[in-house]
């Protein structure tokens, strides 16, 4: 009897373990995204330094995925994309000034607009990085910064690292982003690799 109910007693401890360190789904990408923004499920990192807001979000693989998809498809589609998309890291940095873009903070200097402007569009790879806990620099492979011309709430880009599964087999990566021009210094986040292992999916 007491060897039966220890057995159960393991039994419902191993479900619980292995549903806690499964990855969560989602049936929207509206509710992942309400999910990855909650800062304790450890997907977005956010910091204020003088007036300056930098938040960094992990995108997981699925929401690429979820782009691509045409309106119709199938099982092999789904699987195909996550190939594709899952070899690359994907992160949402959106950086903003007293709820503005920080564009903003430049348009009374033209000068200092116009070196702030090309900084964004082309000078953005110099001043961001990924390293590993083993301190290996992963490879910006690309980043995609829409222009706003200064309505926008932030500055929004997509950073597009290069990764393998050695890195995520290491404890954390660590994002650090050079000082831009508006007096922050570096800012540092420490990513843990376990939510990116464990990322969360779309149900399709």
């Amino acid at each position: 009897m007491v060897n039966r109910y220890l057995a159960k007693s393991l039994c419902f401890l191993v479900l619980a373990l292995s549903t806690a360190c499964g990855s969560k789904s989602f049936d929207t990408s509206k509710e992942l995204w309400a999910y990855l923004n909650e800062t304790e499920n450890g997907y977005r990192h956010t910091k204020n330094i003088n007036g300056m807001a930098c938040s960094l979000t992990y995108k997981p693989t699925d929401l690429l995925v979820q782009q691509a998809l045409g309106e119709r498809y199938d099982i092999d589609d789904v699987k195909r994309l996550r190939k594709k998309y899952g070899k690359y890291l994907y992160f949402d940095l959106s950086l903003s000034a007293d709820g503005q873009e920080i564009l903003n903070q430049k348009k009374g200097n033209q000068t200092e607009f116009g070196i702030m402007v090309n900084q964004l569009v082309f000078g953005m790879n110099q001043k961001v990085n990924l390293i590993t806990q083993a301190r290996d620099t992963l490879l910006l492979l690309d980043y995609v910064y829409p222009r706003m011309y200064g309505m926008g709430k932030s500055a929004d880009m997509l950073l597009v690292y290069e990764y393998s599964q050695e890195h995520l087999n290491q404890e954390y990566l660590r994002f650090t982003l050079e000082d831009i021009g508006l007096g922050t210094g570096e800012i540092a986040f420490k990513l843990a690799t376990e939510k990116i292992r464990n990322q969360p999916k779309l149900t399709f």
